[in-house]
C-alpha cells in the first residue's frame, strides 16, 4: 500500500490546494483513488465552481499517531496548503495504545497540520475517528466496549481541537449507521464503501466552501 502521495500542487492563483493527513480511512482502504473521501469533496467543491488541485495525501492503512508523524518528517513537506485536514487515531485503540500517549502525539500532528495551514488554525479540519465496532469485521469482538474505546479517543480529538481553534467534523455517528445500511461498508467488511465516504465528503465540502468562499 502506498502513502498516496501526489505531485507538487499547481499553485496557479485560481486552484486552491488540499492536504490531507491519516491513516485507511484517509487512503481509502478498499475503494477506488478517486473515491477516497478528499477526491470526492475535491469533486464536489468543483461543482461549486471551486477548483481545487488534486489532494495530496499523507496516509497510509495502519498508521498510529507516531507513525504518521514519522511519515510527514520523511515526506519534508515545504508547501503549504489552504486546507488541511486531519484523521489519525484508529490504529492507536485496535492496538491498545493509552489515550493520554494520543493526546500528546495527537497534539503534535494538529500543530503541524495548522503549520501546513500557513499558521491559519481556521483552515484546518480535523475528522471523528470512525467505530470499527459498527462493521462486520468487529463480529465476536466487544462491540460495546471499542466504540466506549473510540468515545475516549474522539472526546480527546475533540477537545485539543476546540483549544486550537480548528474546524471539527464528527462521522462518527454516520460510520455507526453500517449495521442498519451494509452499503456503507467497503468489500473488505472493515473500511467504508464509496458510499460510505461520501457522507463525510458531503459534510467536509460544506465547512471547506465556507473557508475558501
Amino acid at each position: 500500500m502506498t502513502s498516496g502521495h501526489h505531485p507538487s500542487q499547481d499553485t496557479s492563483i485560481n486552484q486552491f490546494t488540499y492536504l490531507a493527513l491519516g491513516d485507511s480511512y484517509t487512503i481509502g482502504e478498499s475503494v477506488p483513488e478517486n473515491e477516497r473521501f478528499p477526491n470526492q469533496t475535491a469533486r464536489l467543491l468543483a461543482a461549486d465552481g471551486i477548483a481545487l488541485a488534486p489532494p495530496r495525501i499523507i496516509a497510509k492503512t495502519g498508521w498510529t499517531t507516531d507513525e504518521l508523524e514519522a511519515a510527514i518528517a520523511e515526506a519534508n513537506v515545504t508547501d503549504t496548503f489552504n486546507i488541511v485536514t486531519l484523521l489519525i487515531g484508529v490504529n492507536n485503540q485496535y492496538r491498545g495504545r493509552s489515550v493520554s500517549e494520543y493526546k500528546t502525539e495527537f497534539t503534535r500532528l494538529l500543530k503541524q497540520a495548522i503549520h501546513f495551514a500557513a499558521d491559519h488554525s481556521d483552515r484546518v479540519v480535523v475528522l471523528s475517528i470512525p467505530d470499527w465496532g459498527a462493521v462486520p469485521f468487529a463480529e465476536g469482538r466487544d462491540r460495546q466496549q471499542i466504540a466506549a474505546d473510540i468515545d475516549a479517543f474522539n472526546a480527546v480529538n475533540k477537545s485539543v481541537s476546540r483549544k486550537f481553534k480548528v474546524h471539527y467534523l464528527d462521522i462518527t455517528a454516520d460510520t455507526r449507521k453500517a449495521p442498519q445500511d451494509p452499503g456503507l461498508v467497503a468489500s473488505d467488511g472493515l473500511h467504508y464503501s464509496p458510499e460510505g465516504m461520501a457522507v463525510w465528503a458531503g459534510k467536509l465540502a460544506g465547512i471547506m466552501r465556507t473557508i475558501l468562499q
